[in-house]
């Protein structure tokens, strides 16, 4: 089986979703504030994503028949996560993703900013 990417499906799902077209704004280029790695972004609402591992892990015939895909979901905000965490939940499992983990982040009194890290796996069968 072929590494497979689903960075695009991801970010394109994500910046699809209604609740969070509302929740995260616009940047100045247009595009709903979902970013892979890291925003252009200092201030205000976003959400950034990566990829933490991508391996074959089924096989038949010495064949890979299926990969296990985990990404890691970071929501940046100055006002409650909830919201914005129930909608990446929401898009993450519609793409057959399954939340594995969600955790609060200290408070960056720097910054302003309240931040959750979500961790999501799946098992992506085919091309």
């Amino acid at each position: 089986m072929m590494l497979i990417d689903l960075k695009p499906e991801i970010r394109q799902a994500l910046q699809s979703n209604a609740a969070l077209i509302l929740l995260l704004g616009r940047d100045k280029n247009g595009e709903v504030k979902v970013y892979p790695q890291a925003s252009p972004e200092i201030t205000g609402p976003h959400v950034t994503f990566f990829e933490i591992t991508n391996y074959n892990n089924n096989f038949a015939s010495d064949r890979a028949i299926s990969s296990e895909i985990h990404f890691q979901m970071d929501i940046w905000t100055p006002y409650n996560t909830g919201p914005i965490a129930i909608a990446v939940n929401e898009t993450m499992e519609g793409l057959g993703f399954h939340r594995r983990s969600a955790r609060d982040m200290p408070y960056d009194k720097d910054a302003a900013t309240y931040h959750k890290v979500m961790r999501f796996s799946k098992t992506h069968f085919g091309g």
